[in-house]
């Protein structure tokens, strides 16, 4: 990932509101496309100009050629807020986040836990993180659906990774069962990209608990019952199960690891 720095500067009198919403506008345009990351985004004010950091997925992340529909829509929103179309500078690259993947993986995957930030689209061959803008439009134009359900998988790992209150089960079952909403949509959304992009793309299940490691070893796909998903050497170090058939990846219980 790297750091950029965009700066929004009056080319005629307007306001602080009618600055604010056009430049928040453009920003969420931007997230929800893929072309920057994270959720909060400081805007400071000095001497007519509003500059804002940003963490792209790679330098050239806010080139015009990536912008979906929403983004150029919110461009026209800056101009008729009296602001000119942003200044681009890139700072530097992040020294504690991940390159992005640029090559065409063999396969991918849905990955995602509360630390990352980056995208939850990963090369299946090393699981680095592939910007979003780069595939077709998922939904509507852009990848917005896509974002919503990263940062409730998020929200669920933080809330079991607590352990702190009664809401830890409730997350686990949403993260953990094929069953949940959130397994639901995120499935669906794995298919959708899988069509688009004409890549095999799996959906990472998350596996805590189990009753011993014996059970656990033996355990069967949870989707389909498939009992030969198991794989007999680990894949990239983290996943002990995969199904073809439902495009499920999973790992061997934390319990037992």
């Amino acid at each position: 990932m790297h750091v950029a720095e965009l700066r929004f500067e009056c080319f005629a009198d307007t306001t602080i509101n009618r600055a604010q919403t056009a430049i928040n506008g453009f920003l969420e345009a931007l997230r929800a496309n893929g072309q920057i990351l994270g959720r909060e985004f400081a805007v400071s004010f000095h001497d007519a100009e509003f500059r804002v950091r940003l963490m792209l997925p790679e330098p050239q992340s806010l080139a015009h050629r990536y912008h979906s529909p929403w983004v150029k829509q919110a461009l026209l929103a800056l101009t008729d807020a009296k602001l000119l179309a942003p200044r681009e500078k890139l700072l530097g690259q992040d020294i504690n986040a991940n390159e992005s993947c640029l090559e065409t993986p063999s396969w991918q995957l849905l990955y995602t836990s509360y630390v990352h930030m980056c995208s939850p689209l990963r090369s299946g061959d090393n699981l680095l993180p592939i910007p979003l803008y780069r595939i077709p439009a998922t939904f509507n134009g852009d990848h917005k659906q896509l974002i919503r359900w990263q940062t409730e998988w998020q929200a669920c790992d933080e809330l079991q990774m607590a352990s702190a209150t009664k809401a830890e089960f409730a997350a686990l079952e949403e993260l953990g069962s094929c069953g949940s909403d959130l397994f639901r949509r995120g499935w669906d959304l794995r298919g959708r990209i899988e069509y688009l992009t004409k890549i095999p793309t799996y959906y990472y299940l998350y596996r805590v608990g189990g009753n011993s490691l014996k059970e656990e070893l033996q355990r069967p796909c949870p989707r389909c019952g498939n009992k030969e998903w198991r794989l007999s050497e680990p894949l990239l170090d983290l996943f002990h199960f995969r199904c073809d058939h439902c495009r499920i990846v999973s790992n061997l219980s934390w319990d037992y690891q």
